[in-house]
This record gives structure tokens, sequence and C-alpha cells, in this order.
């Protein structure tokens, strides 16, 4: 309990901890970046996803036993004419999220396992709306 004069002011003093972890979402026009990050973000899913437009900035924060981490997320557009952009999102980024189709046999993945980042992560995505059982 703290006192201001004749007042007597209830102060609880929290300690913030809070990790700062930018990222950068790569993949294929049409893969699933965009949809991955909305669901992580937002809780939400849209079926007919509109394409990125170069790039797209979202952030969520998370409380992890006594710390905050505020995950930055680049959302890059997968269109061949971008690929020019994304090492502008590239830059001091601590992981780059690699999504890509898994029905999709042209997936571009030798271009997207790019050397700027020591931690990637891979995450498969398909359509379960349509997607065969088997897969």
């Amino acid at each position: 309990m703290a006192t201001t004069g004749n007042k007597n002011i209830n102060a609880k003093l929290v300690a913030i901890n809070v990790h700062f972890i930018l990222q950068v979402l790569l993949g294929d026009v049409g893969a699933g970046k965009s949809s991955l990050v909305l669901r992580f973000v937002k809780g939400q899913f849209v079926e007919f996803q509109e394409s990125t437009i170069g790039a797209a900035f979202f952030s969520q924060t998370l409380a992890v036993n006594d710390a905050t981490v505020k995950f930055e997320i680049w959302d890059t557009a997968g269109q061949e004419r971008y690929h020019s952009l994304a090492p502008m999102y590239y830059r001091g980024a601590a992981a780059a999220i690699i999504v890509y189709d898994i029905t999709n046999q042209l997936t571009s993945l030798s271009r997207l396992l790019v050397e700027y980042f020591v931690c990637r992560i891979l995450v498969e995505m398909w359509d379960d709306i349509w997607c065969p059982k088997d897969l």
C-alpha cells in the first residue's frame, strides 16, 4: 500500500517480461499462409481468402508462464511478381514459417528453404473441406 498525501493508493508492481518474435510466412500462392495466420491471430477461417498483395502484418500476444510473448508476423504474397520484395521482410526475422500445399506437386520448396534463417518451420496445408481422406 502506497500513500500519496492523504490518499491511500493500492499499488501493485508487476514485472513485465515481454519477448518479441518476428516471423515471416513464406509459400506459393494459395498455399494457406493467410489462412494459417488468420486462424492464429483472429481465430477465423475464411473459405475463400483473397490473395495477399505485397505483404500483410499481423501480431498476436500470448501469456506463456510468467512471460508475455508477442508474435509479429509478416504474411508475404506468394505470386512470382512479389518475390523480389520478400528479402525486405526477412530482415530481423527470427524464423521462417514455410507453408506449402501438400496436394500441389509443383510447390517450389527448394526456393523457399532459404538460408537467411537459423530456424525454419515447415507447415503442410491442404483444403480439408474437399481433401480426400486417404491423403
